[in-house]
């Protein structure tokens, strides 16, 4: 509002005069006004001393301000009422509803600030991309296409044991879930069961193997049956045999193929299947000086190194794939258990590979 050159004061004061006799083309020529003016003076002021002047014009100051802020009100209202159906509730989402506000809307950026409750520096905030990130995200691309069941966890062990880059964590983790790379964990009823006995864990390689056997089927409907064999020092893949069938002469076959390069074991770990209690794999064992620990029946968590190892056979290959013969899952087990031993990281090491923990007790 533009801010008249007279005093309150001096308003009254030519009001006075005119009532006292001076004409008004004298008092507007002498005051240099117009004659509109000094008739927009009298309806307004008439009657009036300084003091309640000066109270009505704050009142109708204070009247335009309330009325600015109502105006302001509504407006935010009615901005944030139209962004109720997005989900805003990260800072960077809050920033574009304020940025289209400003742009659809023409309000000022201090009230659109103020709707979405963000700073103004949050507001004029630029990202800054640099090249370091923009590798990280080809490798995190490149990672979760390759290994679709990997989280952030299995990512970030990968990029910094295995491939040996630097990055921190929160920055991993930030692009991580800009690129909404995160898997949706199904909850789970958890029964309530007695705290088992923990499994003792080896100090040197060969000390203690576990095996076990897993079932599938081809795409034509044939069951398949998998031998997995690993060892618990490092939990190192040591073999997986895959056939229609798997007897005991078998086994004894594929220990013998695993013993020829890896050396004998002290014990092996095993369920109480029919193959791992017949009398041929028991006189072949004894003869080879190896002992054989059978787990309690219905206990399958006293051989939990192999159980785990089956899980991730299962969810992160077996699972994934309607296989056609045989020789298609040998080959892919073939690089599957290589990438396993000496490039995914395992929880249970620490976040390093089997190799790796071999390397560093060697």
């Amino acid at each position: 509002m533009k801010k008249s050159r007279f005093t309150d004061s001096q308003i009254i004061d030519a009001l006075k005069r005119a009532e006292a006799g001076l004409t008004v083309p004298e008092l507007c020529r002498e005051l240099c006004i117009s004659s509109a003016t000094f008739y927009k003076w009298r309806a307004k002021f008439g009657g009036m001393d300084a003091p309640l002047m000066a109270r009505m014009k704050e009142l109708e100051e204070e009247n335009r301000r309330l009325r600015k802020m109502y105006v302001e009100e509504k407006l935010k209202a009615e901005i944030v009422s139209e962004a109720l159906f997005k989900k805003v509730v990260k800072p960077s989402r809050r920033r574009e509803m304020a940025q289209r506000a400003v742009q659809q809307h023409g309000v000022s950026i201090r009230s659109a600030c103020q709707a979405f409750q963000i700073s103004q520096a949050c507001y004029r905030y630029v990202a800054q991309r640099s090249m370091e990130d923009d590798e990280i995200v080809q490798w995190l691309l490149r990672l979760t296409d390759n290994n679709r069941n990997w989280g952030f966890g299995l990512c970030f062990l990968y990029l910094r044991n295995v491939r040996g880059f630097t990055w921190n964590h929160k920055r991993v983790y930030r692009i991580y879930r800009e690129l909404e790379l995160n898997l949706r964990i199904k909850p789970r009823k958890r029964l309530v069961r007695e705290k088992p006995e923990p499994l003792t864990v080896p100090e040197h390689c060969n000390e203690v193997w576990s095996m076990d056997f897993m079932h599938d089927q081809l795409e034509d409907g044939r069951s398949i049956r998998l031998l997995n064999v690993i060892d618990d020092f490092n939990r190192e893949a040591l073999g997986i045999e895959v056939d229609f069938s798997l007897p005991s002469h078998r086994v004894i076959r594929v220990l013998g193929q695993i013993m020829a390069w890896r050396g004998k074991p002290q014990a092996i770990r095993c369920d109480n299947g029919p193959e791992y209690i017949s009398a041929t794999l028991l006189h072949w064992v004894s003869g080879q000086g190896i002992r054989i620990e059978h787990i309690q029946p219905g206990k399958p968590q006293q051989n939990a190194y192999v159980e785990r190892f089956n899980r991730t056979v299962r969810y992160e290959w077996l699972s994934q794939y309607y296989w056609f013969d045989l020789d298609e899952i040998r080959e892919f087990a073939t690089q599957w258990m290589w990438r396993y031993n000496h490039e995914r990281p395992n929880m249970a090491l620490d976040g390093i590979t089997p190799t790796q923990r071999v390397a560093m007790t060697a």
